[in-house]
């Protein structure tokens, strides 16, 4: 328990000053600013969700003395948690018999992939949600107190009064007011997506690992979840805080579709001779366009809806011995 205290210290205080540098102003601050995360996933990989919980609380006791209770709950909320849940997630397995009723030789099963992925879009949503109350408790005091958010911004980076007619000004802020919302939850589901990977990478790198790295292109999602992404799309066309809230899980949910996408797309270009350049070019267009997502996402339900991998690989049939 020393060990873990000790790790989980250290690891809190490398989070912590990840996360303290977007103080800076420092453009090179905001990519170290999203992988607080990941020293507290690193410890919760390598040595256990113990180390992970310490660290997660020292980070935001560290932060929460130097800058106040903003930056305890901020920390606590936005990178603590979600990293230590996960962690916990990621090396949670059970024991299960071995093939032909042999009790002897227990195998054991790990976490679905499939399921961490769910996770973590399922905490960007709430990080996102928990914030919602700092601009407003219903859907009409929240998107004024974010179009003030905004007009604040732009009358410091540009120097004119908040106040002034905008023309294109106005408008774009109003297209932020209603994107800003689930696009924040599609990047704090990026975030908690990239820095798992990162984690796992790293603490497999070192040996630490002590679950086999799984076989991504065979991620899968429960029926329940597409029931729920129709659920959140219905309620994003409301014109109240539960349509907010709809958008919002809406977006984190159709980003971790997109994922899934990914892994279908994998699975299906096996055994191609493009299939090089079809990940290549999916891979860069997402990255450079970002539509091609959508692709990707509708990608993942028709798998979800059809089992298009386990139709494809039986069409294809065995791989051939020559």
């Amino acid at each position: 328990m020393i060990q873990f205290a000790i790790v989980g210290i250290g690891a809190g205080a490398a989070a912590a000053l990840l996360f303290a540098s977007v103080t800076s102003g420092v453009w090179l601050s905001i990519p170290l600013f999203y992988l607080a995360p990941l020293p507290i996933m690193i410890a919760g990989l390598g040595w256990s969700h113990w180390a992970a919980a310490i660290a997660a609380l020292a980070g935001a006791l560290g932060l929460g003395f130097i800058f106040g209770t903003v930056f305890f709950f901020a920390f606590a909320a936005g990178a603590g948690f979600p990293a230590w849940w996960l962690g916990y997630l990621t090396m949670l397995a059970r024991p299960l018999a071995a093939g032909g009723g042999n009790q002897s030789t227990p195998s054991v099963e790990w976490y679905p992939p499939g399921r961490l992925a769910l996770w973590a879009a399922a905490l960007g949503a709430l990080v996102v949600i928990v914030a919602i109350p700092n601009f407003g408790v219903d859907a009409e005091s929240f998107h004024a107190g974010l179009r003030a958010a905004l007009n604040n911004i732009l009358r410091v980076n540009n120097g004119t009064p908040a106040s002034a007619p905008g023309g294109n000004s106005d408008r774009l802020i109003e297209i932020l007011v209603n994107a800003i919302p689930p696009a924040a939850a599609v990047l704090a589901t990026i975030t908690n997506l990239l820095n798992l990977w990162l984690a796992a990478r790293i603490v497999k790198f070192s040996g630490r690992l002590a679950r086999p790295w799984p076989n991504l292109s065979s991620m899968s999602f429960p029926p329940l979840a597409t029931a729920v992404l129709a659920l959140a799309i219905g309620l994003s066309f409301l014109d109240s805080m539960l349509g907010i809230v709809g958008g919002i899980v809406a977006a984190s949910l159709l980003l971790a579709y997109g994922v899934l996408g990914f892994a279908v797309l994998h699975a299906i270009t096996q055994g191609m001779k493009t299939r090089a350049l079809v990940l290549s070019v999916s891979y860069a267009g997402v990255i450079l366009l970002g539509w091609p997502m959508l692709a990707l996402c509708l990608l993942g339900l028709v798998d979800t809806a059809i089992g298009l991998r386990g139709r494809i690989s039986t069409k294809r049939g065995p791989p051939s011995l020559s």
